[in-house]
């Protein structure tokens, strides 16, 4: 066998390689695309296998076998124009003309003799070596509007047409320089088996070439990706991410993020044929997808989804890769991926397409937890300016406030004894009650500020607690025949008095404020496993379960209290947490919204606690 034979043989080969691999793909996914390629392949293997099979059965190559051959060749142009204008736009024109060489070319070889007349010879080589040119360009063209892999295997299909259009001119060359016959066949042959090759490569290249070819701009997205979190918005990011998975397939990309307020995957940048907000619980595809949590290759959406299918054709939408994005249980969203024509994809193109909708779900997830911490920090900030603003403006009041305190009661004693100034008495009560209660206040946020520093003030001595209990059930107050006290035997603790009585009186407070003026308060102390234990029950409005675990936090008050109703700022309850704890004890909360709430505290009992 000559090296010419083994490289014609091999040429062959291929050519009918890349029709089986064609013809498979095409009965797989049967889209107009894979029809057309497998058109052309076919004709090709024919063309080839033709001679060995007529050898194979004994039958001698007739005028007219070889007439047939040689229209299957001259069809090759037509087809390979057929197939570019499933890319993209050939001008009627141009089809119409080469159908028109498709059809002098037929009548030239049936009319003609054995060997052909160098006219006519010359007039078929250079139908074909035109069109073919003509088809080489156009792919051209095509590549340079293509990324990633899409381009580079446009551009081998374009080499490979290239490589046969010159394979066909250079037999031209035996019609004018018969004396290089030799070297003709020569050059035809390689350049066919070159073409062969580029085709094989375009058409259907192997899994870890197509991996080779998505590399580079894989790895751009790649190392892109760690930067994109800090990118100046949400939105910025997933144009980014779009972006970068796009140019890794060579195709264009839409991202839906889940919104669990609408039940819809929201399209800020869709591919035209998908509403900005896509149901969750719908017939598209990003919404099966999003619901099996399984990437999905969709051959044609109009097909996959027939009820859009205008809307997928008017958005020029073909092929199209669904990945979901999911950090761990939580569902964030899609990635689509699509284009307008079929080759661009294929169903193990399913793990890249799932491993950048991983990638994207790190990268907003991460973002997510970027806006969390600057969240986070913002209000540690905000609640640190608050604070140091309270503290300041408590203490410039408490001088100014003790002053106006200290006169008030002056003259509250001034009007008692004179009765020419009794109509004047609740006045001066007025304001003495008044100012009483923001010395209250002022002494509060002093206190919530000293607990936040951790310098709360506890002088510890044995002490009765069940007096203590007592004396703020006795306290004059609006509602104190609601107060009921059940504190039966002494009790007594290594406790500060003084800061008790704050913590017993705000509960009591609270107890009175949020429950009806007929309603009781129930306070009970007594002794149980060496604690002494302290229990305010009222019969209010109660606390909502959400806002149980946050009662004791500074400034905070339960979604159910109305502020124009019930006066407060949320620090009597985290005051009390401060002297509960600085007393070495607890103190926690039962409650249920309209049935009120049961305030426990826990002390221990004497010679135990913290020590001073």
């Amino acid at each position: 066998m000559t090296a010419l034979q083994l490289i014609q043989d091999l040429t062959n080969v291929l050519f009918v390689s890349i029709f089986v691999l064609t013809a498979v793909a095409a009965y797989r996914r049967r889209t107009r695309i894979a029809l057309d390629t497998a058109v052309l392949f076919g004709a090709l293997a024919v063309v080839v296998l033709e001679g060995p099979a007529l050898q194979l059965l004994g039958i001698q190559t007739s005028a007219a076998s070889s007439a047939t051959a040689s229209i299957l060749v001259m069809a090759l142009p037509c087809l390979m124009l057929s197939l570019l204008a499933d890319f993209t736009n050939v001008p009627l024109l141009v089809r119409a003309i080469a159908l028109g060489g498709l059809i002098a070319a037929a009548i030239v070889i049936i009319t003609s003799g054995t060997p052909l007349d160098p006219i006519a010879a010359l007039f078929l080589v250079a139908y074909f070596g035109i069109a073919a040119l003509y088809v080489a360009f156009g792919f051209v063209r095509l590549a340079r509007r293509s990324s990633g892999v899409t381009k580079r295997r446009t551009q081998a299909v374009a080499a490979g047409t290239g490589l046969l259009g010159l394979a066909i001119l250079v037999v031209a060359a035996s019609t004018v320089a018969p004396g290089a016959a030799a070297f003709v066949s020569g050059a035809t042959q390689l350049l066919a088996l070159l073409a062969a090759v580029s085709w094989l490569l375009g058409f259907a290249p192997p899994a870890r070439l197509r991996r080779y070819w998505q590399e580079p701009e894989l790895r751009a997205f790649l190392e892109r990706a760690s930067t994109l979190p800090r990118l100046p918005s949400t939105d910025a990011i997933l144009r980014e991410l779009e972006r970068g998975a796009g140019d890794s397939f060579g195709a264009r990309a839409a991202i839906g993020l889940y919104d669990a307020n609408t039940g819809s995957l929201c399209f800020d940048n869709g591919h035209g044929a998908l509403p900005p907000e896509v149901p969750e619980h719908s017939r598209f595809l990003a919404s099966r997808v999003f619901a099996s949590q399984h990437a999905e290759f969709f051959p044609d959406a109009a097909l996959a989804h027939p009820e859009h299918a205008t809307a997928y054709r008017a958005a020029q939408v073909g092929p199209v890769l669904v990945a979901p994005i999911t950090a761990g249980q939580r569902r964030i969203g899609v990635l689509e991926l699509f284009a307008a024509h079929q080759p661009v994809f294929s169903g193990d193109d399913l793990a890249l397409a799932q491993l950048l909708a991983d990638q994207a779900a790190v990268i907003l997830e991460s973002r997510a937890l970027i806006d969390e911490a600057a969240r986070v920090q913002a209000l540690e900030e905000a609640a640190k300016l608050k604070e140091d603003f309270v503290s300041a403006a408590a203490h410039d009041l408490k001088t100014p406030l003790t002053t106006l305190l200290g006169q008030a009661q002056i003259l509250e004693l001034r009007f008692a004894r004179d009765p020419a100034l009794a109509q004047h008495q609740p006045a001066i009560g007025r304001i003495a009650r008044e100012a009483r209660r923001l010395s209250a206040l002022v002494e509060d946020l002093l206190d919530a500020s000293r607990v936040e520093e951790g310098k709360l003030e506890v002088r510890r001595e044995p002490a009765d607690v069940a007096a203590v209990v007592k004396l703020v059930a006795e306290r004059n107050r609006p509602g104190k025949e609601r107060i009921v006290v059940d504190a039966r035997e002494r009790l007594t603790g290594s406790v500060d008095r003084r800061r008790i009585e704050q913590l017993v009186d705000n509960l009591v407070e609270n107890g009175l404020k949020y429950s009806g003026e007929d309603s009781a308060v129930e306070v009970r102390a007594w002794r149980d496993d060496g604690e002494i234990h302290v229990t305010v029950r009222d019969h209010g409005i109660g606390i909502p379960a959400t806002d149980l675990p946050h009662v004791f936090e500074r400034f905070h008050r339960a979604a159910n209290v109305d502020a124009r109703r019930y006066a407060g700022i949320g620090l009597g309850l985290y005051i009390c947490l401060g002297i509960a704890q600085e007393h070495g004890g607890r103190i926690w909360v039962e409650s249920t919204v309209g049935q009120g709430s049961t305030f426990h505290v826990a002390l221990p009992g004497a010679g135990e606690g913290k020590p001073n």
